[in-house]
């Protein structure tokens, strides 16, 4: 079992569904707490526990092991009524969740208003984004600009009201510049979602100061974050990015500790790579191939059913995400994925509009849009990886590829899954 520290970040290195959440089913196993440090409802972990698949938008992974604490950090923007919804369909399903989910009194919420703003602007926008439609973007737009509502205001009703009513007529207003409709249901759809508010503050806590007492106490924490590097709004592919930091850093910020709390930081890569929404994608395949490794991989959203694009490996893109995240380790999900091909691909480099050959990922998303992958070939091994639950399990030729994203990445491989169960996840080292 490869060693990890008191506190651990699992990060997504690519454009997000790596198959985070499998590797922090895993992970929790070994924990006491596992915390969510930003996002929102907008993506999705899928996870299957014996025959039973559960698909979380907002409570971490580490809820489907007994006994763990599972926390949404003060960065995450918490959408109510979804949160509710998710939390009483665990119930439902037999998952004991008494005593076992805290939210952070400083996280913002999102609310009715944000996911209409959200629509209204991508509808109207020239240049797509992409977005879920989860108003994410509005709500961090809120939080940024000092005018969102924190779990904490819902103590004060008298403010929570007043900032409510300016926000939803602020709103309002800009629907209506834009020609938009959609605002005649936002008072009821707001008051039904405040009307949880006593229940939500049953479930508040600080969490910073929950995670910094259990790690004094000798107990051990996972912080999972929601989407990937390339979609971090600083270091992502912008403006084709989410709406929050997405890189290991913000585990810190994010659920109120310090970063030197944080001992190691797992970067979860997929053995190829996909992304969903706009923005470039280097590697991508030509069409046949591409719906090719969609069907084997079933790459559609779990959040949104969105079909995901599909690419080659992209060692530019991973050996970027090692570096801002400064990656302890990597885990490489879905190798299973390549069984049947007779041949696999991986990105070494970028050859720039200029003929320049670069192995730095560029900041100018025009550069990367027109950049063309270097790609180095390896043979297939074609045969099945599924029943493998040692490395040495594994094909000599799916070995010799993992090296190869060793070499190239400069971070150990720690873990291999070569399928979605959890007896299908391989430690290496």
């Amino acid at each position: 079992m490869p060693e990890q520290g008191a506190c651990t970040v699992v990060v997504g290195c690519q454009w997000g569904d790596e198959g985070k959440g499998k590797i922090v089913d895993v992970l929790a196993e070994g924990v006491d707490i596992v915390a969510r440090y930003q996002g929102g409802a907008n993506a999705g972990h899928t996870v299957e526990v014996g025959d039973d698949g559960f698909v979380l938008h907002q409570i971490p992974s580490g809820i489907l092991h007994e006994g763990k604490r599972c926390l949404l950090g003060n960065g995450v923007v918490l959408d109510i009524g979804q949160f509710f919804e998710e939390y009483d369909a665990l119930v439902e399903r037999g998952i004991d969740l008494e005593g076992r989910v805290g939210v952070s009194t400083r996280a913002q919420l999102l609310l009715p208003y944000h996911r209409l703003l959200d629509r209204v602007v991508e509808d109207s926008a020239a240049e797509k984004i992409g977005t879920t439609g989860r108003g994410i973007g509005p709500a961090y737009e809120d939080k940024a600009g000092r005018r969102g509502v924190r779990v904490a205001d819902l103590t004060d009703k008298e403010r929570l009201e007043s900032r409510v009513a300016e926000a939803r007529d602020r709103v309002r207003r800009r629907v209506a510049a834009m020609g938009s409709g959609g605002a005649d249901e936002l008072d009821a759809d707001t008051d039904r979602v405040l009307a949880m508010s006593e229940r939500l503050l049953a479930l508040a806590t600080d969490t910073g100061r929950e995670i910094t007492r259990a790690l004094k106490d000798g107990r051990r924490v996972l912080l999972e974050g929601a989407q990937g590097t390339a979609l971090d709004l600083d270091h992502g592919t912008y403006p084709f990015v989410t709406s929050s930091n997405t890189t290991a850093a913000a585990a810190a910020t994010g659920t109120g500790i310090g970063p030197t709390a944080i001992d190691a930081v797992v970067g979860v890569v997929k053995a190829y790579t996909t992304r969903v929404g706009e923005g470039p994608l280097p590697t991508a395949l030509d069409p046949e191939m591409d719906e090719h490794m969609r069907q084997l991989g079933g790459e559609f959203g779990a959040t949104t059913g969105r079909p995901r694009r599909c690419g080659w490996f992209d060692s530019v893109l991973t050996r970027y995400a090692a570096q801002v995240n400064g990656l302890t380790g990597i885990a490489v999900t879905k190798l299973d994925v390549l069984d049947t091909l007779g041949e696999v691909q991986v990105a070494t480099a970028y050859r720039l509009p200029k003929g320049d050959v670069t192995e730095v990922f560029p900041a100018d998303v025009r550069s990367l849009v027109s950049a063309e992958p270097v790609y180095e070939s390896m043979p297939g091994w074609e045969q099945s990886t599924c029943d493998a639950r040692r490395l040495e399990d594994l094909p000599t030729k799916a070995r010799s590829y993992l090296d190869r994203i060793e070499e190239l990445t400069g971070t150990p491989v720690q873990w291999v899954s070569v399928g979605t169960r959890r007896d299908q996840i391989i430690p290496v080292h």
